[in-house]
């Protein structure tokens, strides 16, 4: 049984927005969304003090409400927050929780023709909505942006493309080199795709030699969407069609993206994946280096056995920031991908001292 917490909690409140930039989006996900907010002790009986903001990215499979919602044994993210703030830890912050879900799993929190523009969701709607219906500081100084995995990954893309929007970031084993991190995962999810194979023909075939789908992709996702219960190679595999289609949209193409190997020979498409590289934050560091070095706060960590080898290229980022002269703080610790938001202790009291 879980122990009671006794000290003084902030409130948990829940707004809904119509997103313009999401409405008739490429796979009809829902434009009107609702999200948490999390408001800090005494925030109601001081209407005129103002606060920073945190916006919370949740990694793949995840929406806000997965970090909102009760857990057993373990504290929520809100109860992470009620703790800091008793501990002193961190004073009066607003943290918001976006619902960035897609039928495709999950987001990467950057725009895409196949996906959505959930960079302008967030930085050109969500911001100015939270600023508006909040007491907000309303500037890029007093906001931050923090996540894990694919919200780890979001934040540093959002450090490096939009400093005008955000002031801090904190990157938890967020996706980088992924050399290493994604083509190791290809010959399993084109495995798993061979059980929906169509019919061969010469048309199909020359889908196949373009990264192009000859029909599988899609009668996998129909399936999926079918059902109520996703297995392991079934999350995976939709997992690598949603990064396909982030990385490598092509309006031209079957689905809206193509795929960085032929589908049935397994044959690496180069052109293709260089495509993806270039989404790549190690090879975005130098080129944005004066993005990053605007801002007032960037903390990167990771465990050194994360077992989608994410700490290599948490290295290699650290490295590349170093090169560039961008100051930052990086962390590694004994531990994998899994059960790591422990790690927002340290994090989030970085974030509130560099934007308060």
């Amino acid at each position: 049984m879980r122990k009671a917490h006794h000290h003084p909690r902030g409130e948990l409140i829940t707004l809904e927005h119509t997103s313009s930039v999401l409405e008739g989006n490429p796979l009809n996900d829902p434009a009107t969304r609702r999200f948490n907010v999390w408001l800090p002790p005494g925030y109601k009986e001081n209407s005129r003090k103002r606060y920073p903001v945190l916006y919370d990215l949740t990694g793949y499979t995840g929406s806000g409400f997965s970090h909102t919602n009760w857990k057993n044994f373990d504290e929520n993210v809100p109860e992470q927050l009620d703790r800091l703030h008793d501990e002193g830890k961190i004073g009066g912050v607003i943290v918001a929780f976006p619902d960035c879900f897609t039928s495709l799993g999950g987001n990467q929190y950057i725009n895409s023709s196949a996906i959505g523009r959930y960079a302008d969701y967030l930085t050109r709607e969500l911001v100015p909505f939270v600023d508006k219906s909040l007491n907000t500081k309303e500037s890029r100084d007093h906001r931050g942006v923090f996540g894990k995995s694919s919200g780890g990954y979001g934040a540093m893309m959002h450090g490096l493309l939009y400093p005008e929007t955000w002031g801090a970031i904190a990157n938890h084993s967020g996706d980088a080199y992924f050399d290493f991190l994604y083509r190791a995962e290809w010959p399993g999810v084109l495995t798993h795709l061979g059980a929906y194979k169509p019919k061969a023909s010469p048309k199909k075939q020359a889908l196949l030699n373009k990264g192009m789908d000859d029909g599988r992709v899609r009668a996998f996702l129909d399936d999926v969407w079918s059902r109520r219960s996703l297995s392991g190679n079934d999350i995976m595999t939709l997992m690598m069609i949603c990064m396909a289609a982030t990385y490598d949209p092509d309006p031209r193409a079957p689905n809206g993206f193509r795929l960085p190997f032929h589908a049935e020979t397994g044959a690496f498409i180069e052109s293709r994946w260089k495509r993806w590289l270039r989404h790549d934050p190690i090879h975005l560091v130098k080129s944005h280096a004066a993005n990053l070095k605007s801002l007032r706060g960037i903390f990167i960590d990771c465990g050194w056995r994360d077992q989608y080898h994410i700490h290599f290229g948490s290295r290699q980022l650290s490295a590349a920031l170093k090169r560039a002269g961008v100051k930052h703080r990086y962390e590694e610790f004994d531990g994998t991908h899994s059960g790591i938001d422990y790690r927002m202790d340290v994090s989030l009291p970085y974030l509130y001292r560099s934007l308060r």
